[in-house]
């Protein structure tokens, strides 16, 4: 259906801004045969790259293509927005004739692709660090103060590729967490096509602040590895040494205080003849004295977690709903939960706004991506 929706705008965008142009009909022809072309850019991709979501083709050209798709987007909503003020203002006996003038529309169309040109900086962009305080009301006093280092949705692809990665896992050490966590969607394309630019990952340590063992990296899939055997890119994680949880935990221990790190696949794994995300398999055997945090990759049924009597979990997928405002809209495919902190029930939910994105759509507006810095404190009742 995505293809049929960007279809269905590109004739809208044809009708209202190409045939309207005072030029010759070979023109038009031209503009509109270029916006057909943008609009079916994933369409292409899947007929040249076998998929929409891995297109391996040089950096700059997926920016240029992204940057002119996002452009193609937005400058639908603006065209959309102009003509309902355009029959708002008739539909109060108002002159409407100022709206959508030829003048109007150019500028329209200068502004939307200066807006995107920003926004697809800002989405490719090694990211911010965000530092969030996350309370949980039976942190054993040995956690108390200790920081998780949380990447989600990384997409490493040729868009993030190998220089991208090193300057991710270098502002990540940097950290010096006590823990890092990977919530998931870590890679767009097969293990041969992404061997190189995941090799940086191999240096992502997490380090005590005392020098001490190491906990390590945990990760959990997301639905993107899914896409591109998951088993395999499994096997290639452990191999970096990163710890994959599926449908498990494992207990870390500080000074004699315990807490678990429990992991589940995601949703869309039965559709891939994989073990669906069963959270009750993931924490089976953890004592009931040992608080629970829990990697989810989408943050629908937070409820069934915390019923279960998980502590903290960490979460991505939402990308924060990448445009503010447009964020609002992502809430709903999402149980409402779309970027930040939530409390659900005695549960603390904390979602990601990722750390990148997915090629296709390469753009933040007033969402930043983020390399999370999560610091455990006490819940005092």
């Amino acid at each position: 259906m995505f293809h049929v929706y960007v279809l269905v705008a590109c004739i809208y965008l044809i009708c209202r801004l190409v045939l309207p142009l005072p030029v010759a009909k070979t023109w038009k022809a031209v503009a509109a045969l270029i916006l057909v072309i943008i609009a079916q850019y994933h369409a292409i991709q899947i007929v040249i790259f076998g998929s929409m979501f891995s297109p391996e083709m040089p950096r700059n050209w997926i920016i240029v293509c992204g940057w002119a798709f996002c452009s193609f987007v937005l400058l639908t909503g603006t065209v959309l927005l102009l003509d309902l003020i355009h029959l708002g203002m008739r539909g109060l006996s108002k002159d409407p004739g100022q709206i959508m003038t030829a003048r109007n529309k150019a500028i329209a169309a200068m502004l939307v692709a200066l807006i995107s040109g920003y926004g697809v900086q800002q989405a490719t962009q090694v990211p911010p660090i965000r530092r969030v305080t996350i309370e949980a009301s039976n942190l054993p006093p040995e956690f108390e103060g200790m920081r998780i280092v949380q990447l989600s949705d990384l997409h490493i692809s040729r868009l993030f590729d190998a220089p991208w990665t090193r300057e991710l896992v270098a502002k990540t050490n940097a950290l010096n967490g006590d823990l890092v966590v990977i919530t998931g969607d870590l890679i767009d394309g097969t293990p041969e096509a992404r061997q190189h630019d995941v090799a940086a990952l191999s240096d992502l340590r997490a380090a005590l602040s005392d020098l001490r063992a190491a906990f390590g990296v945990i990760a959990i899939p997301g639905n993107h590895e899914y896409y591109f055997q998951e088993q395999r890119w499994r096997h290639a994680f452990e191999q970096l040494g990163m710890k994959v949880l599926v449908n498990d935990h494992l207990i870390i221990d500080r000074a004699g205080g315990k807490l678990a790190i429990a992991g589940v696949t995601d949703e869309v794994a039965v559709d891939y003849q994989a073990a669906a995300p069963n959270l009750s398999k993931a924490i089976s055997g953890v004592p009931s004295s040992v608080p629970i945090v829990l990697l989810k990759h989408r943050p629908q049924n937070a409820g069934d977690s915390a019923a279960a009597g998980v502590a903290i979990q960490l979460s991505g997928h939402t990308h924060g709903g990448m445009i503010l405002g447009l964020s609002q809209i992502a809430r709903f495919a999402n149980d409402g939960f779309i970027s930040g902190i939530y409390r659900v029930g005695a549960m603390t939910l904390y979602v990601s706004n990722g750390t990148a994105l997915w090629n296709g759509f390469p753009i933040r507006l007033g969402v930043p991506s983020e390399i999370t810095e999560l610091t455990l404190r006490t819940r005092h009742h």
